[in-house]
This record gives structure tokens, sequence and C-alpha cells, in this order.
């Protein structure tokens, strides 16, 4: 009895020795298994090859769901529907699935306005806006010494302005060179002697101008040809230079016969030998045309639509004799000045003889101007060369072109007004002894429609 009592002892003894060994098996692989899942969500070491990686926040424990099916196990092979843990925390899901529904706040959006713009103002703004229109003036200025040179080194300090008396406050001044935007006017119905003389000259004229001007080229007589379109010179312009070269220009010229002995046919006591033959006594010569201002015109209108980066110029070869033309002088100056473009003239045959010249510019009614080259030189700014050889003529070529590349140029800001009202302009140096070339006033031009 005492002997079973033991063994029963014995027995719960050892009973007990093993449950207390599993349980410390389960606790100590629960212990690991935790371990490895901690060890899981370490971050890993920065490297130096890779850059680091963001830490992921710490998610709440999730259920895992049942594996993927591998690549190639087959088009049929369907994954089991995804195990729900039979007993879940609703509180703790509750609060997981809040934190995913939640959207992320959206970045300020800060609106800036792109380079060399500003917003759109408001209308409140625009109430208060006062517009004032402008206009900008540009003047053109030489200035010689008594010894027709150029004067060169003169600062903004030396000039003056004046606009119909007042002075003006000139905000551009600048020496630096222009290049040309050139119109060539060639005068076709002078006297063939002048023409002798002028023709043999042109490939001069066009070797006056360099390789960064453009020019274009008009003859006329008593209608107006535009023989070439504004291009560099080239071979192409060479081509049109030696044609009008080589062609029979120029007029017989000389005084028209209406009558007389040297007119009527042989006589015989003073009356005519054939009664019959007709008689042209006081017979009217019918004038040709010469239509210089509608040439300048024309040249002027293409001018108006160049660059206005250019110096604009036109630039005669001509007696300046005008009769006939459709445009009046001063239709054409009101062009020429509202577009700022100067005239320079080389002037040959009659309007080259100092006391002829001055005669010819005296206008006789019914016959036609003498000599108007001066008048729009004098009103634009530009100037008259009077030559008589072919040696003086290349060089006035060589002259104008550099008078009119090389200028001061002065600008100042007045107030719009309409483009009918001419206004004055007086530009002075405050240096005695020299002469200063600028045009003697403007026409404002009409406001541009948008």
């Amino acid at each position: 009895m005492r002997l079973n009592s033991q063994l029963k002892l014995l027995a719960f003894l050892v009973v007990t020795l093993l449950l207390a060994g599993s349980r410390g098996s389960l606790a100590r692989a629960q212990d690991a298994s935790s371990s490895q899942k901690q060890q899981q969500n370490i971050p890993d070491a920065p490297s130096a090859v890779r850059p680091p990686q963001p830490v992921a926040p710490a998610r709440p424990q999730e259920v895992p769901s049942a594996p993927e099916p591998q690549p190639g196990a087959g088009e049929n092979q369907q994954s089991p529907p995804s195990a729900t843990p039979p007993q879940a925390n609703p509180a703790k899901q509750s609060d997981t699935e809040d934190s995913q529904a939640q959207p992320t706040k959206p970045p300020s959006q800060v609106t800036t306005a792109p380079p060399g713009k500003s917003p759109a103002s408001s209308p409140r703004d625009q109430m208060y806006t006062l517009t004032s229109n402008v206009n900008f003036v540009v003047l053109p200025v030489t200035v010689k010494d008594q010894n027709g040179r150029l004067v060169d080194g003169l600062l903004q300090k030396n000039f003056s302005v004046y606009e119909d008396g007042n002075k003006q406050r000139i905000s551009l001044f600048t020496s630096d060179p222009f290049p040309l935007s050139a119109a060539v006017i060639l005068d076709t119905g002078m006297p063939n002697v002048a023409w002798r003389r002028v023709g043999p000259t042109l490939p001069a004229l066009e070797g006056a101008f360099s390789q960064f001007d453009e020019l274009s080229i008009y003859t006329y007589s008593n209608v107006v040809h535009k023989v070439t379109d504004f291009t560099a010179i080239n071979k192409k312009l060479d081509q049109v230079v030696n044609t009008i070269k080589q062609e029979e220009q120029g007029s017989p010229g000389g005084a028209p016969v209406v009558g007389g002995p040297i007119n009527s046919g042989p006589t015989i006591n003073g009356m005519p030998a054939d009664p019959g033959a007709p008689a042209m006594i006081n017979s009217t010569p019918v004038r040709v045309s010469h239509v210089l201002n509608d040439a300048v015109l024309t040249a002027a209108m293409e001018l108006s639509r160049r660059d206005p980066t250019r110096r604009k110029v036109i630039f005669i070869v001509s007696d300046g004799h005008e009769w006939g033309s459709n445009a009046s002088y001063a239709d054409v100056l009101k062009v020429l000045l509202s577009h700022n473009v100067s005239v320079y003239a080389v002037a040959v045959d009659a309007a080259a003889i100092p006391g002829l010249s001055r005669l010819e510019r005296l206008h006789i009614p019914k016959l036609g101007e003498g000599n108007i080259l001066p008048k729009y030189s004098s009103a634009t700014g530009g100037q008259v060369f009077p030559e008589l050889t072919r040696e003086a003529i290349e060089t006035a070529y060589q002259q104008v072109t550099r008078e009119a590349r090389n200028q001061y140029t002065l600008g100042y800001t007045t107030k719009a007004a309409m483009s009918s009202n001419y206004r004055t302009v007086d530009v002075r140096v405050d240096r005695g002894g020299l002469f200063v070339y600028a045009k003697t006033g403007y026409y404002p031009l009409p406001p541009a429609r948008h």
C-alpha cells in the first residue's frame, strides 16, 4: 500500500516536469518568433553606393494573406481567397481603416508671374489707371566745322533740342554708326552731256555702301521705274548697275525751236516758196515732264516699311528739275518727316554751277521748279553736293554715305498730337564755329490701330 502511493507520487512529479519543460520550450519559441519579426522591421545599414532609403512608419499588425500563385504554375490555377482571423480587435481595425482612408493634405499652390509679366490686375485697379499717349522723336544730327570736316567727340551735354521753342530733355544719345537703308534715285532725263559724266560713276556709287547696308534703285524721267528692290551689295546688284550704265539715257537738251527762219521752209522776198507748207509760227512746244516729286514719294513709302533700327536715306543724282508730278512738294515732305527719312543729293549739270543754281531755285509759275534738291535736303537734315566732273561725283558718293552713316543720334519723348500738326525742331551745340545739320521739324505719326 505504501509502495503504490510512492509510485503515484513519482508519476505525478514526472508528468509535472514534462509539462513544465513543454511550456518553457513553447515560450522560447514565441520569444524567438517575436525577435525575428522585430529584426525584419530594422532598416538596413547605409550604403556608400545606394542612397539612404526612408524608414517606413510603423504599421499595425496585419493578418498574412494567402500566397500569390507562382509564375508558370498554369493559367487555370486560381489563388484561394485571403483568410480572415476569427478573432480580430474591432477597435484596432477601425483605427487602421481611418488612417488609410484619410487623404493627405495637398501642398499649397503659389502662383507666380512669368518673367517680364505681371499678374492680371483687378477691375478696381483698372479704374484708377491713367493712360498717356506719347511719341518718341529721333533726330539724326551731323556736325561740321568751318572746313566741312565732321566733328566727333561731342557729348550729350553739348547738345540742346527745342521743339516749338520749348527745351526738351534728351533721353537718347549715341554716336554709334547705323547700317543704311538707302533708296538711290537716278535722273535718266538729264541732258546727254550730264549723263555721260554720271553713267560711268555708277559702279563707284555701289562701292560707297558697305556689306551691312541694303540698297534699292529707282530711275525717273517722265515716269518712275523701280529697277530693284532692297537688297544687299552682291553680284546681282552689279549686273543691274552695269545695265543702267550701258543704256542710252538722257535727253537732247537745248531750247525747243518754235519759229523763225531755222524752223521755216525756203522763202522768196519774205514769202514762203511753197505756200502749201504748214507754218509753225507762234506754236507752243510740248514740255516733257520730269517727275522728281513722284520719284521721292515712291522711295519714301518703300523706306517707311523697312527696319526702324536702320538709318533711312534717299540718295538722288539729278539736276533737280521738277515738272508734271502728281504729288506736291508739301505732300512728299510730310511723308519724309513722318518716317524720319533724310534726303542727300549729288547735283549735276546746271544745278552744280554756283550762280546758276541759285537762280534755278526760283519758282516761275507754269514753268515748274528749277532745282528743289536744296529744299528737300535742308528740311530733312541731309545735304547737297554740287559736282561737275566725273572724279568729283565719285568722291561725293563716298562722302554722302560716310556722313549718313556716322551721325549723332538724339531722341526725346513728347506728347502725342494730331498727325497733321507740324512741329518745329531746333538742334543747338554749345560750341562756336560749328554747323549743325538736322531736320527742321516733323509730323507726328498717327496712332497705331489695334
